[in-house]
């Protein structure tokens, strides 16, 4: 089973950090294809977050195609195109990296310093 992990005081909004976190668990093959996802409601009582909430991540993952609904029985993970999502995932992951260089400039740190920082982070997040 999928563990979601909520940040209330992240920057991203809680029905993004649904999507994030189950778009990560498809691309690792932690969720496959035509496994059953846990219900809307059950999924907002785990996270303890509201139906609406966990419903606009489930329609957001629709959208996209990742997840389809079918009627009274649930959500499923769709077949999808590993290469693509990746890429997704990778451009945003630049957008995010970038906010966070500049960050990093504005703080004074040099390119190596940054490096150093973001590899030292890296390795303690093994």
């Amino acid at each position: 089973m999928l563990k979601i992990i909520i940040q209330p005081q992240g920057t991203m909004a809680i029905y993004e950090q649904i999507v994030s976190q189950m778009k990560d668990a498809i691309v690792s093959g932690q969720l496959k294809p035509g496994e059953a996802l846990v219900s809307i409601r059950a999924l907002a009582a785990e996270l303890q977050v509201s139906v609406i909430t966990t419903k606009r991540a489930y329609e957001e993952l629709e959208k996209e195609g990742l997840i389809r609904s079918v009627a009274g029985k649930g959500f499923y993970v769709c077949e999808y195109n590993t290469d693509y999502l990746r890429e997704k995932q990778l451009m945003l992951l630049e957008e995010r990296t970038a906010d966070v260089i500049i960050g990093a400039k504005s703080a004074g740190l040099s390119c190596e310093e940054f490096v150093e920082m973001v590899r030292a982070l890296y390795e303690e997040k093994e």
